[in-house]
């Protein structure tokens, strides 16, 4: 289906707040800073406004591409797909971000599902916080993780969100699914500013392709441009 966003690498500011307001002043403030490659709206938003009002606010100012974050999206059962990413699709969002923590029938249906309606879909595993992986308390079988980035990237899958604070699982990543997935393999990775991340090591661990999703180090700045185009600075050069 080819890349969501024009640039190799770029820089995705988060929406992950909860006013219309604080989105418009966003895009507003940002939308035409080289380096931005697309938003990426949060189910905070979304519950409380609607997608289609938000696609409408980001489209006031830009075309660049928007991505919806469910929050987990995917964990339901397979069967309820088809009708959820279609309303995705007709909000007018370009990709949307599954996690199939539910198990692989959900992953395969749901992935079948976008590719059927031409929704772009970006997948994720492994998440950027404390006690996520069985290893460190959590729920999540540690060697369960490689299997779903694998089983995508078998389904047709390009771009895979990762833990942009974790240097070493982005090279891990990278190593697993460059064979599967060659030359259009494409991270998209959040974990950076308030959970730590240095930008730069997981641009350089990710390769040639890789888009930083940043919330809070852009939405919470007291000058939402400048803390933009510092983020885009940190990108190793096309």
């Amino acid at each position: 289906m080819g890349s969501v966003v024009k640039y190799k690498r770029s820089i995705v500011p988060a929406a992950d707040f909860d006013t219309v307001r604080k989105l418009r002043k966003l895009v507003q403030e940002t939308h035409d800073v080289k380096g931005i490659g697309a938003y990426k709206l949060g189910a905070e938003l979304a519950v409380g406004h609607g997608l289609k009002k938000l696609v409408e606010t980001v489209r006031e100012f830009t075309g660049i591409p928007i991505v919806y974050d469910h929050q987990k999206g995917m964990t339901d059962i397979p069967d309820t797909g088809e009708g959820f990413l279609t309303m995705v699709k007709e909000s007018g969002v370009d990709a949307f971000i599954g996690f199939p923590l539910s198990g692989p029938a959900t992953q395969e249906e749901w992935i079948r599902q976008a590719q059927d309606i031409g929704l772009k879909i970006i997948m994720g595993g492994e998440m950027t916080h404390p006690k996520f992986k069985s290893s460190e308390g959590g729920y999540i079988a540690d060697d369960k993780l490689d299997e779903m980035y694998l089983l995508s990237a078998r389904l047709g899958v390009l771009d895979f969100v990762v833990p942009g604070n974790r240097k070493e699982r982005v090279a891990h990543y990278h190593e697993i699914l460059e064979p599967i997935v060659g030359d259009e393999l494409t991270f998209w990775a959040p974990g950076f500013v308030a959970q730590g991340g240095v930008l730069s090591d997981a641009a350089k661990a990710a390769g040639d392709s890789f888009h930083a999703i940043v919330g809070r180090g852009i939405y919470a700045a007291k000058d939402m441009r400048k803390a933009a185009e510092e983020m885009a600075a940190q990108l190793p050069g096309e």
